[in-house]
């Protein structure tokens, strides 16, 4: 069953080096020799991605610059039959990220967010017939950006579409004060959040507690734990957890974007909380098999 998807967050151009040791090891001021590949990245575009490889219609709300980053990643939705309107701005930069992939898969990024600052109330669609919106906290968590994103989000409340919230990396979020955060949290339907995002939002070491606190917020909550899976539960509900899918970890970036598309798509077509965490689970087993953070036309899952 496929179903229309709105995606709002940032567009990147990923640079991906996969580097022979980790970050530490690398000779600084001399060559050190990589493989280096280029995709389409950025949380809100690699969800988009991932959600129309699954076969839905997608939207994509975002900003990249009228430059060769930028028609790459309007070319790459094109290809996927990703809808975006009006995201590419005359005059801007591309935003840029330069992923380190270390060979445990580990990456380490370098971000330059370019032409995402400054999304605007008036780059929202039209919500006719959108079953589900997806934010990436990177939206919001950019000054600059944050009234338009949170007026975006009125607008989709009020047309009582559920959105799926996703409070993004604890770097990003340490500018803004946790009671802001937790306000934002407040109006999704779904929150989904790795462990260090969740403790630190929280205030718990304790997962399966971090995870009730959250449902005095949202109506269910997701806490991603790598190799160790995921746990969630539904307000009313019994904690579910899943284990990870095994598979070889090339490429980490866009694990938790993949994650969260697979359960956009299994939850909003009608499969039950522990199916669509299953379903989140072997998306994101795909992704961290191949290098770059989005699916690609053919992919099969």
């Amino acid at each position: 069953m496929s179903i229309k998807v709105l995606c709002i967050g940032d567009l990147m151009l990923d640079v991906v080096a996969q580097i022979p040791t980790s970050p530490h090891g690398l000779h600084l001021g001399n060559d050190t020799r990589t493989i280096i590949s280029t995709h389409g990245g950025g949380a809100g575009g690699n969800v988009a991605s991932w959600l129309a490889v699954l076969g839905n219609d997608v939207t994509m709300v975002g900003r990249c610059g009228d430059d060769a980053a930028g028609a790459a990643i309007t070319a790459e939705f094109d290809s996927l039959g990703i809808s975006y309107g009006q995201i590419v701005k005359p005059g801007l930069h591309t935003g840029v990220v330069i992923c380190l992939v270390d060979p445990s898969g580990e990456r380490t990024m370098l971000a330059d967010n370019g032409a995402n600052a400054g999304l605007e109330v008036v780059d929202l669609p039209s919500l006719d017939g959108v079953d589900a919106v997806y934010l990436t906290g990177y939206a919001p968590l950019a000054p600059l950006s944050r009234p338009g994103v949170l007026a975006m989000v009125q607008a989709v409340n009020a047309a009582k579409i559920p959105i799926t919230f996703d409070p993004a990396t604890v770097g990003g979020m340490k500018d803004v004060p946790v009671e802001e955060i937790l306000s934002w949290c407040a109006q999704m339907d779904t929150l989904i959040m790795n462990e260090e995002e969740a403790i630190y939002l929280s205030g718990s070491s304790d997962i399966e507690s971090a995870l009730d606190f959250f449902l005095d917020y949202a109506p269910r909550a997701i806490i991603k734990r790598g190799s160790q899976g995921a746990i969630g539960r539904q307000q009313g509900g019994e904690i579910v957890s899943i284990a990870a899918k095994t598979t070889e970890v090339i490429d980490t970036t866009g694990a938790g974007d993949s994650f969260a598309a697979g359960f956009i798509d299994a939850f909003r077509s009608g499969s039950n909380f522990a199916e669509a965490i299953e379903r989140a689970t072997a998306v994101a087993a795909h992704c961290v098999a191949i290098v770059g953070a989005r699916g690609r036309v053919g992919t099969q899952i």
